[in-house]
């Protein structure tokens, strides 16, 4: 039987690792570049005893109960086994010792240093020392003679030396291997042997053999060698019975021969390739165990049987020619992968059939079984599978070199072996937050709301649950008698289910603590051979999908509701709110790839679904490590490579990518075990898992918090940060529409946040391309910008002299504002039908119904702390609107009348709009003179009514009603309902006044610019909104004052002349006087516009800054610029 296997596991940080047994065998040691020694019962042992010796541990070895390790600070140690009690120093040298063994009777130990010496100390008496000179580099490796009269040394050198002890001597020196100056950057540690009890044998590795040498006589007797081996060997050990030597290479592989009969009797390859650091055979059985350069600990059973005697079977030999050219070396390597994928005990037949030219075609195990390996590692199920497939399929490749077969002998008929892709195992289903069922003590989930813990041991069977917040449930102990294996948790219950067994079904238990009534708990039993896989908690209902593929849907309370068939077998689930994910195998994989599907059902009370099986993304050769919802209720998952995707509603519910843990790890064996996410802020919650995939539980352990990062090209330049910095705030920003949709509460400051953010990258971004010479790239981000955005970006194209960009980007205003009224009429109409629908919530006989959201916006217009924003774009779309139903006028300057109606006589209307915060009313007045007269008195009051009255009505209807449009488009529709329908009967009354709209406006602000103004003021009262949002802390009118002259003084001579002019109403010279005497009525028309916003938005914070502060000056100067 062919030697197998085991999935390697962590043991410590990357670096030089080394093994050996305890004379009974009953335990692994190992040491490792973390200074720590770690004593495991087995390779599964998951909680191995650790023994700090040092920083760095280079070498260890353990006889009579003295473990002895060489450490980094060039010191020699000893500690009791096993208890690990420090016991003193045995030696010291100048630099570190590399390598420590004991006598065959344990009382002496011989120590080999980077400082050129070899010491031979005794463990009871450390004073009794023999120290041997004559390397000329530090010494590499040391091997005691069983009949202790010789000591072999290998070192840098290049030379293997035999001493003799008794007149520390040198009997013999081989000139044998590469010289380097220290023992990190030798090629080869060789680490030799001599042949156990009789000595007769000495294995020293070099190169791609082993040579063994005769003792007393010193001449090399023969060489081990083999077809297979493409890099240097490096170590060497022996059976305890002396018939068999296993040796590692620096590429991974293990081979073992028989001595006598000099045949190759196994060949096994490290899974990923790692160098052979450390090589020990069990003293009594056929277990061998290795370490490798990474700190990774392995196992190979059945190299030879309980007593000792190795399997006489012979690897080569040959076959028919007719199977010469059935394989290649790639797909003898997936058949490995798929064969070596799972952690129960495989025969490793493929192991000793390869043929390779080099490193990189040794391929023999899956990359990936070690990444699989805690998904699948109590499969014992699979094992008849994996038995019976093993006895079916035979692996051969054509030697290269001599044209000779490899194969093993087979149960069955040799058969022609299929030469295609090979099926990748499924994954087992699993309970996202969990880990492995065969711990003893284990998380069965960790999730937002609490965590609950299995302890299965002697003592105790029994299940934790602990509340994050407790202030929901206290903390409960329950009693595990059923054995459950699975379990989830949400504010209102614990859910838990167990497998069937011979004698009880599989059983769904809730305990549903936030129940009003006294019977808290309810249990249901599948039906026979009907197992629960998975499970999941929503908001009132439960889901369990079982191995019958089905899904049984319930509510929190135990009713039984719908069940359905699942496309395949259940991977996972997760729940949140009215939502259900669920993660199935649509199919088998190849290449270690995994065919997963996806269904999104929403089982509200319009149950729908929402995704209908589509595939779901992953990884290369990577499986699905965790499933579930972030806090604000936006699909997630994460792959075993790191990959964490978000579903993007915004994109057709594609997937994207939004971090990378991997990025985040320091070593190759780090990982970090998600537990949630939360998209405002944006955080990855996780636990760093060092050397593991998972944590234990004891110690609790920390909680990090990682960043988001979508993998976008050129990150590191500051057009790519800020791409991606966009775009990872529409996506974060998506969940918003969501939840307006289906009538949940969301702050609208979260959303006018993410807007202000959007548009500040945006404006960023087209500056930056600006100055690049990149006018199409310009106008391709202001496509994405706001109605205003656009507007300041104009205003900076023409501060740019770019007047073409300019040009565009008028007509871009202009399309934009023409695609909101043509999808604003069919939307009217359906407003108006669900306006009568709803009119008996309304509260108000003469407005529209107060529950509709575009009415919101309407009424939310008049209050000053919801409405920077609407008011803004209202009036915009006013202006864009009125240059289509009167037609604008040519300019000579096309930005500066493209958006604009004649009869406004303006230049420049974008000098209000960029600045202003003044409500969408006060130019083309529907209610013009009434509203300008009372703002500032009427506001507040409207502010607590508006307050007053949706709180009043949020019982009655959802506090939320879809809303598709963006605001851009509602604050249109507010605008196209006021001055397009006559049925209104306030607007039936003032639309004569539309014509005319100007004159009330206009002169009260004129009556009262009638009175003297410096320059500085009237800049101040145009800028003191700016102020105030700049420096919420200003309380005091002095503070704004002095803020606003440090940067008036800012402004160059001509602006502050403009601004002295404007105040005094002076105009310029009488050249271009029709031109310019329209500039000055705007000029007097925009200062109390600009007024009004400024006493109107004193408390009110800035809606949007897209630019700083000097952007603003320059901007607000070339808008007042006399030319």
């Amino acid at each position: 039987m062919p030697a197998i296997q085991k999935p390697m596991r962590y043991g410590h940080t990357e670096g030089h690792t080394d093994v050996c047994f305890d004379e009974s065998g009953s335990c692994i040691v190992t040491c490792g570049s973390d200074g720590d020694v770690r004593i495991w019962e087995d390779l599964d042992d998951d909680d191995p005893k650790s023994i700090n010796v040092g920083e760095k541990a280079y070498s260890c070895a353990l006889k009579n109960g003295k473990l002895v390790t060489a450490v980094s600070n060039n010191t020699v140690q000893v500690h009791t086994f096993p208890e690990g009690v420090p016991d003193g120093i045995l030696t010291r040298f100048t630099t570190n010792a590399n390598h420590v063994v004991f006598n065959e009777d344990g009382t002496k130990i011989a120590a080999g240093s980077s400082d050129f010496l070899v010491k031979i100390v005794d463990v009871m008496d450390s004073s009794q020392q023999k120290t041997f000179r004559g390397h000329d580099a530090p010494v590499l490796s040391l091997s005691y003679d069983p009949k202790g009269v010789f000591l072999a040394s290998a070192s840098c050198d290049g030379s293997v030396r035999v001493w003799q002890i008794s007149d520390q001597t040198c009997a013999i020196s081989w000139p044998l291997l590469q010289k380097c100056n220290d023992m990190m950057n030798a090629k080869s540690i060789c680490r030799l042997a001599w042949q156990p009890k009789s000595g007769k044998l000495l294995a020293v590795p070099v190169e791609k053999s082993v040579k063994l040498y005769r003792r007393d006589t010193w001449s090399n007797q023969f060489d081990l060698s083999d077809s297979f081996i493409s890099q240097t060997l490096s170590i060497v050990t022996w059976s305890p019975c002396g018939q068999y030597l296993a040796a590692g290479s620096i590429n991974g592989l293990i081979l073992v021969w028989n001595v006598e009969t000099k045949d190759c009797m196994e060949r096994v390859k490290h899974e990923k390739g790692y160098a052979i650091c450390g090589l020990a055979w069990h003293p009594t059985c056929g277990r061998i165990s290795y370490t490798d350069a990474e700190g990774n600990l392995g196992l190979l059973e059945n190299v030879c049987d309980a007593s000792g005697k190795m399997s006489s079977r012979k690897v080569s030999s040959r076959v028919e020619e007719d199977y010469n050219d059935l394989f290649d070396g790639d797909n003898t390597s997936n058949a490995g992968d798929f064969l070596n994928d799972n952690a129960v005990e495989i025969p490793s037949f493929s192991k000793e059939t390869i043929n390779d030219d080099d490193d990189d075609d040794l391929m023999l195990a899956s990359s990936h079984a070690r990444q699989r390996s805690h998904i699948l590692e109590d499969d014992e199920n699979s094992v008849d599978v994996t038995m019976l497939k093993t006895g079916l399929l035979k692996e051969e490749e054509e030697d290269d070199h001599t044209g000779s077969i490899h194969n093993l002998p087979l149960v069955t008929a040799q058969r022609p072996f299929y030469d295609g892709l090979i099926p990748t195992p499924r994954q087992k289903p699993f309970q996202s937050g969990s880990t492995p069922l065969h711990l003893t003590h284990r998380f069965m989930v960790w999730n937002s709301i609490g965590i609950i813990r299995c302890y299965n041991d002697e003592q105790d069977n029994a299940i934790d649950v602990e509340f994050h917040d407790t202030s929901i449930h206290h903390a409960t102990h329950l009693s595990n008698a059923l054995n459950y294996t699975v379990a989830d948790l949400s504010h209102e219950a614990i859910l838990l289910a167990c497998e069937s067994t011979d004698e009880l079904a599989s059983k769904l238990h809730c305990l549903h603590f936030s129940s009003w009534d006294s019977s808290k708990e309810w249990i249901v039993d599948m039906p026979p051979n009907e197992d629960i896989e998975a499970i999941c908690l929503g908001q009132g209902w439960a889901a369990a999908a079982t191995s019958a593929l089905l899904l049984r849907l319930f509510t929190i309370g135990g009713v039984q509701k719908e069940i359905f068939s699942l496309p395949g077998p259940v991977v996972s689930m997760a729940g949140h709110g009215e939502q259900l994910f669920i993660i199935y195998h649509r199919g088998t994989g190849f290449d270690g790839d995994q065919c997963l599907g996806v269904q999104l059902l929403e089982l509200g009370k319009k149950k729908k679904q929402i995704l209908h099986g589509d595939p779901l993304p992953l990884t290369r050769k990577s499986y699905l490590a965790w499933v579930g919802f972030s806090a604000e209720g936006t699909p997630c998952y994460v792959d075993s490579e790191g990959c964490v995707r978000m579903l993007n509603r915004g994109l057709g519910n594609t997937w994207t990518p939004v971090c990378s843990t991997r990025e985040h790890c320091k070593g190759k064996s780090d990982h970090y075990w998600v537990i949630g996410i939360h998209e405002n802020p944006q955080q990855l919650r996780c636990i760093p898992c060092k050397g593991s995939r998972f944590p234990p539980t004891l110690p609790r352990p920390a909680v990090a918090i990682l960043s988001f990062k979508i993998p976008f090209c050129q990150i590191a330049t500051e057009k790519g940060q800020m791409e991606e910095q966009f775009w990872r705030s529409v996506l974060f920003h998506n969940h918003l529409e969501y939840l307006a949709k289906n009538g949940y509460e969301y702050e609208e400051s979260t959303k006018n946040q993410a807007i202000k953010e959007q548009q500040e990258l945006l404006m960023k971004m087209l500056a930056l391309s600006c100055k690049l010479e990149r006018e199409f790239r310009c106008v391709e981000l202001a496509d994405l910008m706001t109605q205003n955005a656009v507007n300041l970006a104009i205003k900076y194209a023409s501060r740019s002299r770019k007047l073409l960009l300019a040009q565009k980007l008028s007509e871009l205003a202009l399309e934009k504002a023409a695609e909101l009224s043509a999808t604003q009429t069919e939307e009217e109409e359906e407003e108006d039908f669900r306006k009568k629908l709803n009119s008996g919530y309304s509260n108000t006989a003469t407005e529209w119904s107060q529950p509709r959201p575009k009415n919101q916006i309407e009424e939310d217009a008049e209050d000053k702390e919801e409405a920077d924003d609407t008011k803004e774009k209202t009036e915009l779309h006013k202006h864009v609107q009125n240059s289509f139903s009167k037609g604008a006028n040519s300019s000579d300057v096309p930005t500066i009348k493209s958006v604009t109606s004649s009869n406004q006589g303006r230049v420049n209307p974008f000098k209000v709009l960029a600045n202003s915060k003044e409500p969408a009313v006060s130019l083309n007045s529907t209610r013009s003179t009434n509203i300008l007269d009372n703002m500032n008195k009427s506001s507040k009051k409207s502010s607590v009514l508006n307050r007053a009255t949706n709180n009043e009505r949020s019982p009655v209807i959802k506090p939320l009603i879809p809303k598709p449009k963006s605001k851009q488009a509602s604050a249109a529709s507010y605008f196209q309902k006021r001055t397009s329908q006559a049925s209104k009967t306030e607007e039936v009354e003032e639309s004569p006044k539309n014509a005319s709209s100007e004159t009330p406006t206009v002169c009260p602000q004129n009556i009262e610019n009638q009175r003297p103004k410096t320059g500085f003021q009237m800049w101040l009262e145009e800028n003191r909104s700016n102020i105030v949002s700049d420096n919420p802390d200003f309380s005091d009118e002095a503070d704004i004052i002095k803020e606003g002259m440090i940067r008036f003084r800012v402004l160059s001579t001509e602006e502050r002349k403009a601004w002295t002019n404007k105040a005094k109403g002076e105009t310029p010279s009488d050249e271009a006087e029709g031109k310019k005497r329209k500039r000055a009525v705007d000029e007097s028309l925009e200062a109390e516009n600009h007024k009004e916003a400024a006493k109107e938005n004193m408390n009110l914070p800035k809606k949007q800054k897209p630019l700083d502060l000097s952007t603003n000056q320059k901007l607000s100067a070339f808008a007042f610029k006399q030319e």
